[in-house]
């Protein structure tokens, strides 16, 4: 990754931080709060079904303590962003929506799966997640390894599934491109990084690779996902990944400076972790100010990218906003 003009260039792919004026005043709109409480809620009831205790044709049975401790890493609130992004931009392409419903509750899964096991002793030992005990907390850590372990798997099986009304290709490409994102070339790889670095602080680039793979990779998937189902261009797959890449890199830095600037009951979780761990990120780096100027360069970004949809693309426009001004 190389810095040209003050400007960050990713390695293939366009999106990247840069300087831009004040964003508009109306960052929230009620009709983006009600639709991304409207999605949370189709996807949770998803969940709901897909976490019932029915044992499906080839289980055997699904034991009720670890169903528990799935239910429970999964089922605990959350704004339920990436599903959103899933099915936001598939309705770009006028995809159909339960496969696209069924596409962004296996995404959640991934997503609470990594949150199960990143809240583990051996990574971020961390007792609180959105106001509730930890996985690890309200059962034990063998108990949240294996549910974090089945969460990672039933994401899989759900796109797989013929129950996901696409066409086999289709679902094929779904899965490549999510296991690329979530492994270890992507988020598992970003965690990775991000513990080593707790030993040899990264520079600015080492830190932008890092948090483009832990944070951004599922975020730039959920995006690109909703391409794939809605059997766009390969030009709109790839503008709709850009367009995730800038907001993913945009959610981390939200998320550093909330670290620095929030306080834990508004969180939900601990803060202040990064600097009491003398980690290295951006925002200790160059400071708030600096912070703030990248995100809403950020967001100008991710706006320019979706211009060619219209006002078809409003709610992912304020998508953008809503991810680097959020409050928690």
């Amino acid at each position: 990754m190389k810095k040209l003009g003050g400007h960050y260039h990713p390695v293939d792919r366009r999106a990247a931080f840069v300087h831009a004026g004040p964003m508009a005043a109306d960052i929230f709109l009620p009709d983006f709060e009600t639709a991304l409480a409207s999605r949370a809620r189709s996807v949770e009831a998803a969940l709901e079904k897909l976490l019932d205790d029915r044992a499906r044709n080839g289980e055997i049975v699904r034991p009720q303590r670890l169903l528990a401790a799935m239910r429970h890493g999964v089922l605990n609130g959350g704004k339920r962003l990436r599903p959103f992004l899933v099915m936001e931009s598939a309705a770009l392409f006028a995809a159909d929506k339960e496969p696209a419903l069924r596409v962004a509750a296996a995404l959640e899964c991934i997503h609470c799966y990594s949150l199960v096991h990143d809240d583990l002793p051996a990574m971020d030992n961390d007792d609180i997640r959105r106001g509730q005990p930890t996985v690890h907390k309200a059962f034990d850590e063998a108990t949240a390894i294996l549910a974090g372990d089945s969460l990672l798997t039933y994401a899989f099986e759900i796109i797989a599934g013929e129950e996901t009304a696409l066409p086999v290709q289709t679902r094929m490409t779904l899965v490549t491109a999510l296991a690329r994102a979530a492994g270890h070339g992507g988020m598992t790889g970003g965690q990775m990084l991000d513990l080593a670095a707790e030993t040899r602080k990264p520079d600015e680039a080492g830190i932008i690779t890092l948090q483009a793979m832990k944070t951004g990779a599922l975020i730039r998937f959920a995006c690109e996902a909703g391409a794939i189902i809605g059997n766009a261009t390969p030009e709109d797959r790839e503008r709709l990944a850009e367009y995730g890449a800038a907001i993913g890199l945009a959610f981390q830095l939200a998320d550093d400076l909330l670290d620095v600037t929030a306080d834990a009951a508004k969180m939900g979780k601990a803060t202040g972790k990064d600097a009491a761990a003398g980690k290295a990120t951006l925002v200790s780096m160059h400071g708030v100010e600096w912070t703030k100027k990248q995100l809403k360069g950020l967001v100008e970004q991710a706006e320019m990218l979706l211009e060619p949809f219209g006002a078809d693309a409003a709610l992912l426009k304020q998508a953008a906003r809503f991810i680097a001004d959020r409050q928690s």
